[in-house]
């Protein structure tokens, strides 16, 4: 049998420890017992990307934020749909995650991090948000968001502030006119649901498989667009 090997670990900011494991081929990001984010189960992530593309009706030049940057798979999919007028700002607390990315990940990440149209800041993305909201920087046709364990947190109390309703209707003011807020999580919350219909967004809900073989677990995305 093949052991399971720490790589490294990484501290959240405000938060607790990540530990980063490979077993055999297959890396995983694990905070205490709980597993965040494996190579193996990579469909709802890529989906993350594929799925919110697709209803920017063919915008030539888009504009995205993700956050954070996990393992890169939103980010990879997002690249290979996405033109080369196309500019994605990457927004990653965590600087050891970016360390692996750029380490032990390195043949995972592909590249993609150095790809001309990416910008990655190591900041909150909430803050990156807050910047296009208030017109520090240019607003988005779309905001992607990995972040903690959906709107259920479990990785960092700091992160309700993204799903609350003001961090909602920030990221509206954020958005350009028929942009995308998407977010992952994995599972639903049909509390969530009704505060972004609250505030302002058109929702739509999808249930998308964890795996890329369309098997196992299902995660939840709200497509939530501005009208």
């Amino acid at each position: 049998m093949i052991a399971r090997e720490h790589l490294g670990t990484a501290r959240i900011p405000g938060g607790d420890e990540l530990k980063l494991y490979r077993h055999d081929r297959d890396f995983m990001i694990v905070m205490g017992h709980n597993e965040l984010m494996s190579t193996r189960k990579s469909g709802s992530e890529v989906a993350l990307a594929t799925m919110s593309i697709d209803r920017l009706k063919g915008r030539k030049a888009p504009r995205l934020l993700i956050g954070g940057y996990g393992m890169g798979f939103t980010l990879r999919a997002a690249l290979e749909q996405l033109g080369p007028d196309a500019r994605i700002m990457v927004s990653e607390l965590v600087p050891g995650i970016i360390e692996w990315a750029r380490g032990p990940m390195a043949e995972v990440a592909a590249g993609c991090l150095d790809d001309p149209r990416v910008t990655l800041v190591m900041q909150d993305v909430a803050d990156a948000i807050s910047d296009a909201a208030y017109g520090g920087a240019p607003r988005y046709d779309a905001i992607l968001l990995d972040v903690d364990n959906g709107p259920d947190g479990l990785v960092r109390d700091a992160n309700d502030a993204i799903y609350s309703a003001k961090g909602l209707r920030q990221a509206k003011n954020a958005l350009t006119p028929g942009g995308v807020l998407a977010i992952w999580s994995a599972a639903p919350d049909p509390v969530f649901t009704n505060r972004l219909k609250k505030n302002g967004f058109d929702v739509d809900e999808q249930k998308v498989a964890a795996r890329s073989n369309g098997k196992g677990a299902k995660h939840v995305i709200w497509f939530a667009s501005v009208p």
